[in-house]
């Protein structure tokens, strides 16, 4: 990989503009469904928590629940490592569609999986090993879709066509919203806990194989293409990484350390903290709140990336990291007051901080590695971060709140935010960094 300045002027073939458009698409969608089904089990985490343990209090049955979604980040790493390698080597394509037919499998396996009353503890032992799956599914997903979608970018606009990595992945996360919030509307509660949720991961699972059809009629990349012409790919991708750049990887952990922390409770777990942990409102209005959040945070993202293509990535990946770092107290402090519109306000704010973090993420990290070692070198390190800071989030703060010390849950982001604002500042610029 070097660095030179890309000239403004650059033209592509408009039968190259089609071909990779058309690659941004499916793509994107391929990554829309993948996620649905993931971000379903954080979505229902209320509702079906009492399902799969014995019969103890809410708040146990919660925190079990979230146990379970914790533990199947720990697979994250793994599958960051072994997908990623796996992708390197044999193509975009094929590592993309492992992903989603695993992901798919296991929201089938969720959905039809008896109760513990039926079953007893092989219950949480399914669910376990389900989340586990998955969690080695999108392990991988993220850093081929990454890799994928900036290696589809046209000219000087890597930063847009790496913001739908996190457009069709919340896309993902609104989608599962949507189909909460509708069967929380229309069933009565014992419906939804003992078959409405079922439905939704139903859903999810026919929906990826829309996503399977999707991926398998991808072509591949030219990075790629070019890599493996050129005999540069590896047989041992990791390795290689780990080798050749271990400052890049390590660089990966820190960018993504924030992000991914204020990321999953800001938009996967906060209906779910101000209805259960808090107790401020019913988890029907929360999620009403956070779908519009949600949805107002996806038309942003591509606007970051189209003024990070003019500007760079530090100043916008800096101004997420500052402005949560001061937004951090205020926003929790108004969520202990309750109320929807309080709830909304706090959610917009941190969504629209939030989008200079998610918008360049993808982009960023694909811009640190060469193309034989790409997938790896993105969802390797950036999964090991979902793990440690983006799977134990809900937990913690679902944690401090129902032992008294909702006081302290805006220190946890606050320093996450600091932590994030350090790195930022001292990353290198890589807008004119040329992929090869």
């Amino acid at each position: 990989m070097t660095l030179q300045n890309t000239p403004e002027h650059l033209e592509t073939p408009p039968d190259e503009v089609r071909r990779k458009r058309k690659a941004l698409v499916a793509g994107s969608v391929g990554n829309t469904v993948e996620w649905i089904d993931w971000a379903l089990y954080s979505a229902l985490a209320p509702v079906f928590a009492t399902q799969f343990f014995p019969p103890a209090s809410a708040a146990a049955g919660l925190l079990a629940t979230l146990a379970v979604f914790a533990v199947g980040f720990v697979m994250r790493p793994v599958g960051g490592a072994v997908l990623g390698a796996f992708t390197d080597r044999h193509g975009r394509k094929k590592g993309l569609t492992l992903t989603i037919v695993m992901m798919a499998g296991c929201a089938f396996l969720i959905a039809l999986c008896p109760t513990y009353e039926q079953i007893g503890v092989a219950a949480p032992v399914v669910l376990l090993l389900a989340r586990l799956v998955q969690g080695f599914s999108a392990g991988g997903e993220f850093g081929s879709s990454s890799a994928l979608l900036v290696e589809s970018a046209t000219g000087m606009r890597r930063a847009f066509a790496g913001s739908w990595q996190q457009v069709s992945a919340g896309l993902g996360v609104l989608i599962a919203a949507l189909l909460a919030l509708g069967l929380t509307s229309v069933l009565e509660p014992d419906a939804m806990a003992s078959w409405g949720w079922r439905a939704a991961f139903i859903v999810g699972g026919l929906l990826g194989l829309v996503g399977l059809w999707l991926r398998i009629g991808l072509d591949e990349t030219d990075d790629f293409r070019n890599a493996r012409e050129e005999g540069r790919i590896q047989r041992n991708p990791l390795t290689r990484m780990l080798r050749k750049h271990p400052g890049a990887a390590l660089r990966v952990i820190g960018m993504a350390a924030a992000g991914v922390l204020i990321y999953y409770i800001w938009i996967n777990y906060m209906p779910g903290y101000v209805s259960s942990a808090l107790g401020t409102m019913e988890l029907q209005t929360a999620l009403v709140a956070n779908t519009i959040a949600l949805a107002y945070f996806l038309c942003l993202l591509p606007f970051v990336g189209i003024l990070a293509d003019r500007v760079g990535r530090k100043p916008i990946m800096i101004f997420f990291a500052a402005g949560f770092l001061l937004f951090a107290y205020p926003a929790f402090r108004l969520l202990e007051t309750g109320g929807f519109w309080t709830l909304f306000m706090v959610e917009i704010i941190g969504v629209t901080l939030l989008a200079g973090y998610a918008g360049l993420i993808a982009t960023v990290m694909a811009e640190q590695f060469p193309a034989e070692i790409r997938t790896t070198g993105i969802g390797f390190p950036y999964a090991i971060a979902v793990a440690v800071f983006g799977g134990t989030a809900p937990y913690v703060t679902t944690w401090l709140a129902t032992n008294g010390m909702q006081d302290r849950v805006w220190m946890y982001v606050a320093g996450a935010a600091l932590v994030g604002l350090v790195v930022y500042a001292r990353m290198p610029e890589t807008r004119d960094r040329v992929l090869n």
